[in-house]
Parts: C-alpha cells; sequence; structure tokens
C-alpha cells in the first residue's frame, strides 16, 4: 500500500515539474521580449513600435578639376622668280588654333542633429526599418528633419542610440519654412526673367 502511494506521489511531482518546465519553456520563446524584461539587459529598439535615438553627423566633401591644352599650326609657301629684270613673286600662307580650357567644381556640407525615430517593421532577416520626423518652430521660423532607412540591431548601442552613416538606405531632410527661409529664395519677378530667359 505505501508502494503504491509512493508511487503515486512520485507521478504527480514528475508531472508538476513537467508542467513547470513546459511553462518555463514557453515563456522563454521570445528572447528578446524576456531581454526587454531583465534588470540586466540594455534595452534596444527590436519590435515594431519601438523607439531608436539617432545621431546625424553627416559631412561631405567633393572636388571636380579639369584642364585642357591644345594647339595646331600649318604653313604653306610658294616662291618664284624670273629674270632680272622682272619682279619676284611670293606667296605664303599660314593658319594656327589654339584652345585652352580648365574647370574646377567643390562642395562641402555639415550636418549635425539629434532625434528618435520609431521602427516600422522587422525585416526577416532582423533588420529594422526605421522612420522619425522632427519639427522645431522658433519665432515662426519651423524646421523640419525627416529620417527613414533600414538599421542592423547590432550597429544599436547600449543607450539605444544609432549614428546615421550605420543607416542603409538612408534619406535624410532638413527643410525650413518661414521668414527667413522666403528671404533666402529669389522673388517672382527674378524667377520670371530667369524662365523667360
Amino acid at each position: 500500500m505505501k508502494g503504491i502511494r509512493m508511487d503515486a506521489c512520485r507521478r504527480v511531482v514528475g508531472l508538476l515539474l513537467l508542467g513547470a518546465a513546459v511553462c518555463a519553456a514557453a515563456s522563454a520563446q521570445d528572447m528578446r521580449e524576456n531581454v526587454m524584461k531583465s534588470l540586466f539587459a540594455d534595452q534596444k529598439a527590436s519590435h515594431a513600435g519601438d523607439a531608436v535615438t539617432i545621431i546625424v553627423v553627416e559631412t561631405n566633401s567633393a572636388s571636380n578639376d579639369a584642364s585642357t591644352n591644345s594647339t595646331r599650326e600649318s604653313n604653306f609657301s610658294v616662291g618664284a622668280q624670273t629674270s632680272s629684270t622682272a619682279p619676284a613673286v611670293n606667296f605664303g600662307l599660314g593658319t594656327s588654333n589654339g584652345f585652352k580650357g580648365s574647370g574646377g567644381t567643390s562642395s562641402k556640407g555639415s550636418v549635425q542633429a539629434k532625434l528618435s525615430a520609431r521602427v516600422d517593421s522587422v525585416l526577416p532577416n532582423g533588420n529594422l526599418v526605421i522612420s522619425g520626423n522632427r519639427v522645431i518652430i522658433v519665432n515662426g521660423e519651423k524646421q523640419i528633419i525627416t529620417i527613414s532607412g533600414v538599421v542592423r540591431p547590432s550597429d544599436i548601442q547600449a543607450d539605444n542610440s544609432l549614428y546615421s552613416y550605420n543607416i542603409a538606405d538612408a534619406q535624410i531632410a532638413f527643410e525650413g519654412d518661414g521668414i527667413v527661409s522666403r528671404a533666402q529664395g529669389p522673388g517672382w519677378i527674378t524667377k520670371l526673367l530667369h524662365w523667360l530667359l
């Protein structure tokens, strides 16, 4: 009788342990979710709707120089002389052509900003599609910063920030609207004259 009870107790304990193991395995299936809940892990963006801080540091510089130099020269002459009493006949023809040209272009740009973006979706390979914008209005002058692209989770730092040069297919736009922006552009009369000419 005691042996039957011991077997029954062991079976119950075994079933309880098995149930606990199944529950633990089920709750551990989503590793990213558990990382987000952990007190010891870094909280990085990994799901759709998560936010990530973008540090925009863009510096561009380009230059191009070109030079051309060509010359061409040709001469032709004819001479004739008869007796000492007749005048001498001389004929000459000469042509020359030359061209020299040079040109150069250069451009430089630098942009620094910091804004937050949202994870729109997660690609099958785990990369994150992000997009975000920031609108700043100061004294009626509006500045709009927009950014979008694809991010690898390994490029996101421990503080959930990301440099803009780590964004693939990045599209970064800085636009302004207001009195200052309108004053920097040409007037409508100037635009009309440029269009006509």
